[in-house]
């Protein structure tokens, strides 16, 4: 069986777990709790980070862009996902860039670091500066979400791509904290209710963190 190394809020093990099922390939679900540098763990992937797909035939790959890049690669017959042509790709490509570099740093390690895998790796306290700069960022992103979605339904068209994906896998876990201001901007919201409809991120969103909760909306796509 296909098996998928994860950790449970880490947006970027959430992107392949979305595009897997999106992609109607079955796989297991082993959770990594890459603070504890299991040996077992450093011989699949020598960085200790998750996401890790091994494949049916023991094939292992790494990370979330190499990982997301393959499976489009190798199961061209499934649905695709990363656009048509030339120009469509690049601009997927930018935008799955844009979250898991820029918004990953202006915001999910802003927050999410702070107040949730800081304390899992030991790492002190949480800093709140940290934490209001990425509540204040968020805002930011939130009306970029609307400008991208302001004449179609996804953000790079009608159709979902891994974009939409890479977006919506760190809003998910963000939301779970109740740390995005979803009041800010209908757009944006109009866009994350329509994710969440999507069964592929509701078998996301049923995940729970032992000692964390989320909020009541966290679930349900009509907020």
């Amino acid at each position: 069986m296909r098996t998928l190394y994860h950790t449970p809020l880490s947006p970027y093990c959430r992107k392949i777990r979305i595009l897997l099922r999106e992609k109607e390939l079955d796989f297991d679900l082993t959770q990594e709790n890459i603070w504890d540098r299991r040996t077992e763990f450093f011989a699949l992937n020598p960085a200790g980070e998750v996401p890790v797909l091994m494949e049916p035939d023991g094939e292992v790959i790494s990370g979330g862009n190499a990982i997301m890049e393959y499976l489009e690669e190798a199961y061209r017959d499934n649905k695709r996902f990363i656009g048509s042509s030339i120009a469509e790709r690049a601009e997927v490509r930018r935008l799955v860039d844009w979250f898991d570099r820029k918004f990953d740093y202006e915001v999910t390690q802003n927050i999410l670091f702070e107040k949730i895998f800081k304390r899992l790796m030991h790492y002190g306290e949480p800093q709140s500066d940290a934490i209001r700069a990425g509540k204040k960022n968020i805002l930011y992103h939130l009306d970029y979400i609307a400008h991208l979605t302001r004449d179609h339904r996804y953000l790079c068209g009608d159709t979902l791509t891994v974009a939409d994906m890479a977006a919506a896998s760190h809003f998910s876990a963000l939301d779970y904290l109740g740390d995005v201001s979803w009041e800010h901007n209908a757009k944006a919201k109009e866009w994350y209710a329509l994710m969440k409809s999507r069964p592929s991120l509701r078998a996301v969103l049923a995940d729970r963190v032992s000692t964390f909760r989320p909020p009541e909306h966290y679930e349900n796509p009509d907020f």
